[in-house]
């Protein structure tokens, strides 16, 4: 259900994802499944990260 979220509303933008303490992500999400979505972070550079960590996702 996450995931559908994800995709639907944030595929392509950027995002600021938040998952505790000072762990924060800011990127253009890229794809997202298998419990997992991956942000470019830098062009080129990426990174993922598991759904069930995430507390809040804002663009």
């Amino acid at each position: 259900m996450m995931e559908e979220f994800i995709v639907r509303d944030f595929l392509g933008r950027i995002v600021t994802i938040y998952c505790g303490g000072i762990a924060t992500f800011k990127g253009k999400v890229k794809e997202c499944g298998n419990g997992f979505v991956r942000l470019e972070i830098v062009q080129g550079r990426y990174t993922s990260i598991a759904i069930d960590k995430i507390i809040t996702i804002t663009a």
